[in-house]
């Protein structure tokens, strides 16, 4: 319930810029403390500005067009994952990040603790939003058209951009995990994508929600083995995290 409210709130948000408390009160059905509660941990999160009386909707530095429902699904869990992942981060490690929307978590977590200096590489054109002003990242935006949910660039350009590149590490996320044939995709630009930063890192870490798990697939973008590590959340179901023992896969559950 509660994950769902604040989901709703960043909803509000991105519709209209600012919320009122009384407005959520009412369309939550829930209390004005409550709502409070709520505003305040989305704003620890980084994910919005506390007012008197509400909220506002981060701006960002450059205007980006982007699926809200996408970036905003289950943001608590995606936060708890971004941040596990950047414990793997070591200073002055060059990193590449997707374009998927737990790269924005991550590029947050990035921003937010400039003790690590880092060379980032991403098609991510809202990971770049965020981080186009950090002082402790030199950031390299790949180039190519822009197309997909969370606004990124892909493409022959991307991939060529990429084959030029060496990265420490490289964090993904993916439509699925099956177990039989390892990380899938939805579509071919997407996969050709991951398959060349894939090829340009040295470690690769997989940042799933425990949804992803399970399920059919369309296209296969690598098997799990050439997977450094899966960092996902606690509502993995357990015959999941059997399988992945049963196959020798490192998994972090947040």
């Amino acid at each position: 319930m509660a994950q769902k409210r604040s989901e709703i709130i960043l909803q509000e948000l991105e519709e209209k810029g600012s919320v009122r408390v009384a407005d959520l009160s009412k369309l939550l059905n829930c209390s004005e403390v409550t709502v409070r509660s709520y505003i305040q941990k989305l704003e620890e999160q980084g994910l919005l500005f506390r007012t008197h009386g509400g909220a506002t909707k981060i701006g960002a530095q450059v205007s980006i067009v982007y699926s809200a429902e996408s970036l905003y699904k289950n943001a608590e869990k995606k936060m708890r994952i971004a941040e596990k992942a950047y414990e793997y981060i070591e200073d002055n490690d060059t990193i590449i990040l997707d374009d998927a929307s737990i790269s924005y978590y991550l590029a947050k977590c990035i921003k937010e603790n400039p003790s690590k200096s880092l060379v980032i590489i991403t098609n991510s054109l809202v990971a770049a939003g965020v981080l186009s002003d950090t002082k402790h990242v030199n950031l390299f935006l790949l180039g190519g058209q822009v197309g997909g949910k969370m606004a990124g660039t892909m493409g022959d350009m991307t991939i060529k951009n990429l084959e030029e590149c060496h990265a420490d590490k490289a964090f993904i996320s993916a439509h699925g995990i099956n177990f039989d044939v390892g990380v899938t995709s939805i579509g071919s630009p997407q996969m050709q994508v991951k398959k060349a930063i894939i090829k340009a890192a040295g470690k690769v870490f997989l940042l799933v929600d425990s949804s992803k798990f399970g399920g059919g697939y369309v296209l296969a973008v690598c098997p799990l083995s050439m997977i450094t590590r899966i960092i996902t959340d606690d509502e993995i179901d357990k015959a999941h995290v059997e399988r992945a023992k049963r196959d020798y896969v490192s998994l972090d559950i947040v």
